[in-house]
């Protein structure tokens, strides 16, 4: 008989509020998380009807994140006059025509009236610039190319490369190589950031027992949940750190269990892996690798990993490259999304967060090892493979 599923309260609260507070529908949030739109939908029932006490049993939302959620709409309008500059950076010393076109591509984003007194233009000129535009002979194909580079930059938070945009927009049905991409970012303003490198370390200065090194760089695993690779990092708020810890399915490279928290302790990475068990359901045999870092050589982690048959794998002492998978993420996650913003809270951190990790990195980010699919694509595709075998 197929065992049912479980979700701790943790994954119940975060794909919640990705619907009421990211407003993301539910149909593509449930999808994205991997779970029913009717579950999620009566999730969302219970936060409405119980509210701290939904999902009672697992844990309760802080005073901080309540005072947060009702102070959100009185700061959202300041909030966009901050980033409108920081997304336009330079635009106020540019001519009106480069302003018109950075407030067309994000006129989704932000209002048009907010973008043109931000940017110091008239709003009656911006209107009669996009009438004459529209009056001049286009040529279809390549402005829906230029819309779609626009769309891809955007949603990848300006993080695809020529290489990557390519692949993207052949997906989608476009035959353009690598010197007609360029040529369209190059028209359409769109370039990757410049990134910034990380180093991040926990400690192995203790004297609980540790597992041998099992996995031993071996990154290649043919089916899901046969190894799994975690750490912890540590993201900057004006209220203090935020710690996060992942759990990573090496077969996918899909992010499958997670945790965040003010405090870097072991009910952390007993979250995240807790999180990633509840979900997939491995068999026994399990290889789960991290560093030698305290929180995973706790009893409590230890005894976790035994009540689910799971084989403890950890690095050398030292030596970063034994969990290379897991490292190369968390500065993906930097180099993309963190560095770029300025988080005023910890739970503004924590949603961002979350919603890179399941809306984009898991489910559209594509992945040169997966041959540039995303790691829900790879799940699936490689799983219709084995119904059809």
């Amino acid at each position: 008989m197929k065992t049912r599923k479980s979700y701790s309260k943790e994954f119940k609260l975060d794909a919640v509020s990705l619907v009421t507070e990211q407003n993301y529908k539910i149909t593509e949030a449930a999808r994205s998380l991997g779970i029913s739109a009717n579950m999620l939908g009566r999730w969302l029932k219970e936060q409405e009807s119980e509210g701290d006490h939904a999902f009672r049993g697992n844990g309760k939302l802080t005073p901080e994140q309540e005072e947060i959620r009702r102070l959100r709409e009185e700061n959202k309008r300041l909030k966009m006059e901050k980033e409108i500059p920081k997304k336009g950076d330079g635009l106020l010393c540019q001519r009106n025509q480069v302003k018109y076109g950075f407030i067309t591509q994000h006129k989704k984003t932000w209002p048009i009236s907010l973008m043109c007194q931000v940017l110091e233009v008239s709003r009656h000129n911006y209107y009669s610039a996009m009438r004459r535009n529209e009056q001049l002979e286009p040529d279809p194909q390549h402005d829906e190319l230029i819309e779609w580079v626009q769309k891809i930059a955007d949603t990848s938070d300006f993080t695809y490369g020529v290489r990557r945009m390519k692949r993207a927009l052949n997906s989608l049905g476009y035959p353009v190589g690598k010197q007609r991409t360029r040529t369209l970012m190059k028209e359409a303003g769109v370039s990757v950031r410049r990134r910034r490198k990380y180093k991040v370390t926990t400690n192995s200065d203790h004297q609980q027992p540790v597992f041998e090194n099992v996995l031993s760089r071996d990154f290649d695993a043919q089916k899901p949940d046969q190894a799994y690779v975690s750490d912890i990092t540590y993201i900057w708020t004006q209220e203090g750190w935020l710690y996060l810890a992942v759990v990573i399915d090496l077969f996918s490279r899909k992010v499958v269990g997670w945790s965040m928290s003010s405090r870097m302790n072991a009910q952390l990475v007993f979250d995240a892996l807790t999180m990633a068990l509840w979900q997939r359901k491995p068999k026994a045999g399990l290889i789960h690798h991290s560093d030698r870092g305290s929180q995973y050589a706790s009893r409590q982690f230890r005894k976790l990993l035994a009540q689910y048959k799971v084989t403890g794998s950890m690095s050398r002492k030292g030596d970063c490259w034994d969990n290379a998978v897991v490292e190369s993420f968390f500065g993906t996650l930097k180099q993309e999304r963190v560095q770029w913003r300025h988080y005023q809270s910890r739970h503004a951190a924590q949603q961002d967060i979350l919603q890179y990790i399941t809306m984009f990195y898991n489910s559209q980010r594509m992945h040169s090892y997966l041959d540039y699919r995303s790691p829900s694509q790879y799940e699936a595709e490689m799983a219709n493979l084995g119904k059809a075998a």
